[in-house]
């Protein structure tokens, strides 16, 4: 635990961005799924303090995630009841220890790196289209939405003419001023050696969104901010109000099958927006530490099964708060369970300070946040790389901005399929032809999927041809494509087409090629 205390100097502010940007992402995400408000909070606490300490990862945050806002809000109104939705959260979380006993950690090592980096850009301009609203005070949507279809009948781009039409002044001086401080914190502080370069910028610019606000109360009241444009924490004044804001599951409705569906599509998703989320994190970590996916399947499980017990929302590695905490400079998990243990204390001590604080100063806060990974470098990178790289890497931001983060990924990876199999086809079967001498080589693995381009191929082979079959350098060759070549050698001599076959010495029982038929 020592050498996590050495980067103390850069996990406690960076631990301070992310617990001002995970406060209303976990209110929000509360209040978009139907459940009651504390309970985002309570996820937030378990994933910062539970998971964090536990997890593999040095870099990932966990909590709340808008991911699951539509299955949750789904889970509690199929259930009836917030306590039986609990117990399913508590199963999801046995499902998910169980996935990490059976490695299924691995499916994350599948994904191309074009999808990861095109889903990390994709946040970047997700965070940048859905804060905008919010910078210029129009808070109709819940903060913390990923999804193009909105819940307030907007979409992403439509959101923003509203936001245009209908914006509030306060809120757009303050989130206009707090980007400003962002920057010039970035550029002229956060580099140099002095006593403010342990002060982060966006705590900076939180203040100062705060002061505005009290300055506009007391001498420019048509400039205040109206409590809807405030962060909106629930208020604990005594213990028994407090205990009252913690939920027990109702173990018995164990037997009710809805139960059971909702629990394992809530592990099922959570478990692959954290594999996705902690191998897009790694990406992004300057010592690029790897993190042990089956040991976060088991963590993210235990995790789960905490919150539901004391009434949380479920909970995965969320890529917001995570991208926030590498760029605040975070080093170590400890800015996890940092941010996790303000955010516990700050609820129970400060609730009336919290409230204070400007939805468009967050929203700045992200935006910047936004404006970082969603690099224009990163798009050149990946076109000077080729199409077979560029367009899943492009495919994947447009899917996801177009539908939401777990769908896109998945259109990503079925282009990053497409590719990946038209690449196989291009190598794997090679063709050269000498006037009307013809070689058909076949390299690496032939599957059943390049049957299509090898009876092309032969097919194509003119009559009163030689044709050299090279199978050499195969390491494997399909069934499929050995009878394709077989059909082909027992009827080339009815156009008169010459056939030499070319079959490695240590392979010669291994694939049970025909001997070519000649003209009598």
């Amino acid at each position: 635990m020592r050498k996590y205390f050495q980067t103390v100097g850069s996990d406690l502010p960076a631990s301070i961005v992310v617990l001002l940007v995970a406060l209303p992402l976990c209110l929000g995400i509360a209040l978009g799924s139907g459940a009651p408000l504390f309970s985002g909070i309570i996820a937030g606490v378990v994933g910062g303090i539970l998971v964090g300490t536990l997890s593999g990862s040095h870099l990932s945050v966990s909590g709340p995630a808008a991911g699951l806002t539509v299955i949750v809000a789904n889970g509690i109104l199929k259930l009836e009841s917030y306590d039986v939705f609990l117990l399913a959260v508590v199963i999801a979380g046995v499902f998910q220890i169980i996935l990490g006993y059976i490695k299924a950690g691995i499916l994350g090592d599948f994904v191309p790196n074009s999808v990861i980096k095109g889903m990390l850009a994709a946040i970047g301009l997700i965070l940048i289209l859905k804060q905008l609203p919010h910078l210029v005070g129009y808070d109709a949507d819940f903060e913390g939405d990923e999804t193009f279809v909105q819940a307030d009948a907007n979409n992403t781009f439509t959101e923003l003419l509203q936001a245009g039409e209908l914006f509030t002044g306060g809120a757009v001086i303050i989130g206009l001023v707090s980007l400003v401080i962002l920057i010039l914190w970035e550029k002229k502080v956060a580099h140099q050696k002095t006593v403010f370069h342990f002060f982060p910028g966006a705590l900076v610019a939180v203040v100062i969104g705060i002061l505005l606000n009290e300055l506009f109360k007391s001498q420019y009241p048509n400039l205040a901010l109206e409590p809807k444009h405030l962060v909106s924490l629930p208020i604990i004044t005594n213990l028994e109000n407090g205990v009252t804001l913690f939920t027990m599951p109702d173990f018995s409705k164990w037997n009710n099958p809805n139960v059971w569906i909702i629990a394992f599509t809530i592990a099922m998703v959570a478990s692959l927006e954290t594999l996705l989320g902690v191998e897009a994190i790694d990406k992004l970590d300057s010592l690029k530490r790897v993190t042990p996916t089956n040991r976060e399947l088991k963590v993210q499980g235990l995790g789960n099964i905490v919150s539901g017990l004391m009434g949380g929302l479920p909970i995965t590695s969320v890529l917001i708060r995570s991208s926030v905490n590498v760029m605040a400079g975070a080093k170590s998990k400890m800015s996890s369970i940092f941010h996790g243990i303000f955010l516990m204390l700050f609820v129970v001590l400060i609730p009336v300070l919290l409230n204070k604080i400007p939805l468009s100063a967050l929203a700045a806060i992200l935006i910047f946040t936004g404006y970082k990974l969603a690099s224009i470098k990163q798009v050149k990178a990946f076109y000077s790389k080729g199409w077979d790289q560029f367009v899943p890497f492009i495919g994947t931001i447009v899917a996801i901005l177009f539908t939401d983060l777990l769908t896109g990924i998945i259109i990503g990876i079925l282009v990053g399929l497409f590719f990946m199999l038209r690449s196989n086809f291009r190598s794997a079967v090679f063709e050269i032809q000498d006037n009307n001498n013809h070689l058909l080589r076949l390299r690496k693995d032939v599957s059943f999927l390049n049957k299509a381009i090898i009876k092309a191929k032969l097919e194509a082979i003119p009559p009163n041809a030689f044709l050299l079959i090279d199978t050499t350098r195969a390491e494997f060759i399909d069934r499929d494509i050995v009878e394709e070549i077989n059909d082909f050698l027992c009827h080339a001599h009815l156009k008169n087409i010459t056939v030499e076959l070319k079959k490695s010495p240590f392979k010669r029982n291994q694939y049970q090629f025909q001997e070519p038929t000649t003209n009598h």
